[in-house]
């Protein structure tokens, strides 16, 4: 039966920020932590953006005990005069309306990363409460909103001769938000980036409150699927956990205990930018040459500057940024880069006789293993893709960059020829180990072999061949891989054990990681390939589930698994097909009934709930000790299960974090264990 009672009179149109309010997702992504600490981002890259110009020399963030944030800055002040058009001060406008500000193509803003105009008023949109004070014309101005209405005129505070700036002060919403906790060391991480990226300009972080978020961010944050149950979550949660000669590993549900501390403050000031966030990342790595590669162009509209060192690891840590926004995805700028580089090492390389007629060139894999390099573009109308910004599309700016990396970079070469002899030769050892890795990978690539009974890892797959319907558990140990093979759906979930811990990789070339066993049945299940030739396309299955056990070394084979996938396959983490399971800790009978619990803290409040007298409680030491029936109906039935899903924010912060985790130096992962041993709980040695 048709419905005929649609008409004009079910049509919502939604006014000024109420579509921010009921959709808040499509504007900052997500109302968890991530969507959280956006809201700060938004508001210091205004400030930024003020910087850009000339006009901002120092920007002052500070996290308040009742949650809330103020950013202040020296730049120039929001306008406050009367816009004609609208009768409003444009303050209020610039607060209130979406697409509207001071970066469409007018004189206020030559560059600047907030594109659309929307940032401070969705930050308007979904505060509890903000107030902003502008400083200019001698006067200070201030204007309160609530939910991201006016709650009164713009007023006329008081003078402020030869003073000029804005001050923004919020609290988030928690009618929005799942939970108010800023985390210090993410914000930290992303203000040191701008303070990068800006030579020069001073970015302070002051922590108020009197008890602080416990955990450092870690690579790889966690979010909540819409299949998962209330017992994990919220800011700060990590999914990378401690090796196993760390003293134990956070558990998730846990992970937002407070700890009573001390005021923390930090400032970072670079007067040598991005040359210091080379210094920075290479910080804990062996540089092969002594000089950081800097050189720096301008161009009508288009300015670039480029830092680059080789170290001796095997890693290509390269990250791109335009106008300041961190470009995830690359672009125009970061494909013209990468293509000038390896056209100049082989030009080098034959010239000088490094390479002989008959070898073949150098590839965009080899001249970047141990590359580190910052590529930071600024120009006029930057063409991103989405409101993400996550990728620049900008066509001329690939052959903008691409001239100026090949000239700069091969009168370096010419003029260092030391440096560059070092550089040659480590490109040429990644040659040797890529065409030496080839037989290797070939052993990776999905052929019939999926079929075959024999292959490394005992592979069950699934009925189904709809990737976005197929869930692949990567499980540790055989034991429980056979619980979970008889615990499946089979139409839709494969299972493949793994044997002992996988290499790690944040210590071998590609040749040596490939012909580890466990990594090739990865590999091999996921059907996407690997390196260059990945494809996530490709994948097999949407989800990738890490299932391990709640101990230690449990902690560490997850750890090794992520950072495989992270160094190798970050498009599946990008693309959000990368969880990790939740297995209980404990199980309580009682009258017959089987309660679970997650956490120390779980069981007490079980206990609580059900009464002490009368109950036995049993202590999973391991996924292979629960029954099939238990393993579905705690960890893998999708109407009780509580999956982490995997997300990197921001490359260069998960670079570092792997880097100290897994890398060769042990000062650095002592100093984390000594941060950090505080905030363990359960744990299990």
């Amino acid at each position: 039966m048709i419905d005929n009672s649609y008409d004009a009179g079910d049509i919502q149109v939604l006014e000024g920020l109420a579509p921010v309010r009921k959709r808040p997702g499509m504007y900052i992504g997500s109302t968890g932590a991530r969507g959280l600490h956006h809201l700060v981002y938004e508001v210091v890259d205004n400030s930024v953006d003020e910087a850009l110009v000339g006009s901002c020399t120092r920007i002052d963030v500070t996290i308040l005990p009742d949650s809330s944030v103020r950013v202040s800055d020296d730049g120039r002040g929001i306008p406050v005069k009367i816009m004609p058009q609208y009768g409003r001060p444009a303050l209020e406008i610039v607060m209130t309306k979406l697409h509207a500000g001071g970066k469409f193509g007018g004189a206020g803003y030559k560059v600047s990363g907030g594109l659309h105009g929307v940032g401070v008023s969705v930050v308007n949109a979904l505060s509890e409460w903000l107030v902003v004070d502008v400083c200019r014309d001698g006067h200070r101005y201030r204007q309160r909103y609530v939910r991201g209405l006016p709650a009164g005129d713009v007023e006329k505070i008081e003078r402020c001769d030869g003073v000029t700036g804005t001050t923004v002060h919020f609290r988030p919403d928690s009618e929005i938000f799942d939970d108010l906790n800023f985390n210090f060391s993410t914000l930290a991480q992303r203000l040191r980036e701008m303070a990068f990226l800006n030579s020069g300009l001073q970015i302070s972080l002051v922590d108020e409150r009197p008890e602080i978020v416990a955990p450092p961010a870690a690579p790889a944050q966690t979010e909540e699927t819409p299949d998962s149950v209330a017992t994990a979550g919220g800011a700060g949660e990590t999914a990378v956990s401690p090796p196993a000669d760390e003293p134990g590993s956070a558990n998730p549900a846990e992970a937002n205990l407070q700890t009573p501390s001390e005021p923390r403050s930090v400032t970072f000031r670079y007067e040598g930018g991005i040359v210091d966030f080379i210094h920075h990342i290479n910080t804990r790595k062996d540089a092969i040459h002594g000089h950081v590669i800097y050189f720096s162009s301008h161009e009508d509209d288009y300015q670039m500057e480029m830092a680059m060192q080789w170290n001796a690891g095997y890693l290509d840590n390269f990250f791109s940024f335009a106008n300041n926004i961190n470009t995830h995805e690359g672009g125009m700028h970061l494909s013209g880069a990468r293509a000038a580089i390896t056209r100049t090492l082989n030009d080098y390389a034959r010239t000088k006789g490094f390479l002989k007629e008959k070898e073949e060139n150098f590839s965009g894999e080899d001249v970047r293993e141990g590359l580190a390099a910052i590529l930071s573009v600024k120009l006029r109308d930057p063409q991103f893709e989405g409101q993400t910004k996550t990728k620049l599309g900008n066509s001329d700016m690939r052959g903008f960059v691409e001239s100026v990396v090949n000239q700069k970079l091969a009168e370096f070469m010419e003029e260092n020829p030391a440096d560059a002899r070092k550089i040659i030769n480590k490109v040429l050892a990644a040659t040797r180990a890529r065409l030496a890795a080839r037989k290797a990978r070939d052993l990776t690539r999905r052929k019939n072999v999926l079929e075959n009974t024999t292959l490394p890892g005992k592979l069950a797959d699934c009925a189904i061949r709809d990737a976005s319907a197929s869930e692949l558990y990567l499980v540790e140990g055989d034991s429980a891989g056979g619980s979970a093979k008889q615990a499946r759906d089979r139409s839709f979930q494969a299972i493949l054990p793994l044997r002992g811990k996988i290499i790690n990789v944040e210590k071998a070339r590609v040749s040596k990681i490939l012909s580890n066993l466990e990594i090739q049945a990865i590999v091999a299940a996921l059907g996407t390939g690997v390196g260059e030739e990945f494809n996530v396309e490709n994948a097999r299955y949407h989800k990738l589930i890490i299932m391990t056990d709640a101990d230690v070394d449990g902690a560490h084979i997850r750890t090794l698994i992520l950072t495989f996938l992270f160094r190798n396959m970050p498009e599946l983490i990008q693309a959000g097909y990368v969880y990790i399971a939740q297995p209980p800790l404990y199980r309580v009978v009682h009258k017959r009934r089987d309660y679970y619990a997650f956490s120390d803290t779980q069981l007490e409040e079980v206990l609580t709930r059900i009464g002490r007298n009368g109950s036995a409680i049993q202590r999973f030491k391991g996924l292979g000790e629960m029954n099939p029936e238990q393993l579905w109906d705690t960890t893998m039935n999708p109407n009780n299960r509580t999956l982490l899903r995997v997300t990197v924010d921001d490359a260069a912060i998960a670079d570092e974090v792997f880097t100290i985790l897994m890398g060769d130096k042990v000062e650095p992962r002592r100093e984390f264990i000594e941060q950090n041993a505080r905030y363990v709980r359960n744990l299990d040695v």
